[in-house]
């Protein structure tokens, strides 16, 4: 997986004047369009079109300061339709605008090149097991929110906060099935999963039982699921648990993550501080 990773990269630096697609990053990499953009911004901490923009306008820096081509030509050669769209997005990467930069000779910031290597630390292992799953559906209730990578979501915080007791009961109460109790739901997530882009969060529970008037559903279809355990502080150890998994255990497993919820069940300790996590991601198995 890591030498099609690498391969895809070397792709993008010979194309960076052309148009990339996707689809063809993930066929190098021999995997899906779906379950490249997730590994690649995992692995890298950016999305995959974040990336290739930077890494444009780090060439292209390169060009305005060598003045060989006009402005507009650097413009055109690297995806802009007008000279004033390159100079805001070269701004807003440099901090100075293209003419500025080339008559002044100002420093510019620098997108590195990546490139992606397995780190072994045998220090400790990772608890999974893959589960065929029936058709089922969440029921609770449902808000659109911001994604938030690290630290406490404040949306969902006070989406929760908002639901009432009684609420909170009444979905713990239709949970008949795994995983049991009330599930945090991540879903109609944006392709990039940027830090602030928005998704689909339901706060419910795995149910079988007729879903209440007042309450919101999500049909899931059948498939399979890969379920990961974890222990740790509150919340880091729920937002880690996402990166390892991506990070760790994809890159070693012959399972590729595939479109569909995310479902989280979580057990705080009595002073909040520390959880006991179970994450599903739903999978499909890949070729050996």
């Amino acid at each position: 997986m890591l030498e099609g990773l690498n391969q895809a990269m070397e792709h993008i630096e010979r194309h960076l004047d052309q148009r990339i697609e996707t689809a063809d990053l993930a066929r190098i990499a021999v995997t899906s369009e779906y379950h490249f953009r997730r590994l690649f911004s995992a692995l890298a901490g950016m999305p995959l079109s974040e990336y290739v923009r930077r890494r444009r306008l780090t060439v292209a820096g390169a060009e305005v300061l060598d003045g060989e081509r006009t402005l507009l030509e650097v413009a055109v050669r690297y995806g802009y339709t007008s000279g004033e769209a390159f100079a805001r997005a070269f701004r807003a990467m440099h901090g100075v605008g293209p003419g500025e930069a080339r008559r002044n000779g100002a420093p510019l910031r620098s997108q590195p090149r990546m490139s992606f290597r397995l780190v072994v630390e045998g220090s400790g292992s990772m608890r999974y097991r893959v589960v065929e799953k029936d058709a089922f559906r969440v029921v609770g209730r449902k808000a659109r929110v911001p994604l938030v990578h690290e630290g406490m979501n404040p949306a969902i915080a006070a989406f929760i906060r908002g639901l009432g007791r009684e609420t909170l009961e009444r979905i713990e109460s239709l949970s008949d099935q795994e995983p049991r109790g009330i599930v945090s739901v991540s879903d109609d997530l944006h392709e990039s999963r940027a830090e602030g882009t928005e998704l689909d969060y339901y706060h419910g529970a795995v149910s079988s039982a007729e879903v209440p008037e007042d309450m919101d559903a999500l049909a899931v279809p059948a498939g399979t699921w890969a379920v990961f355990e974890s222990s740790g502080p509150f919340p880091q150890t729920l937002q880690h648990l996402w990166r390892d998994v991506f990070t760790q255990w994809f890159p070693s497993n012959p399972y590729r993550s595939r479109p569909g919820p995310e479902i989280l069940r979580t057990r705080l300790s009595p002073d909040g501080a520390r959880a006991d996590a179970e994450l599903w991601i739903p999978v499909e198995r890949t070729a050996v």
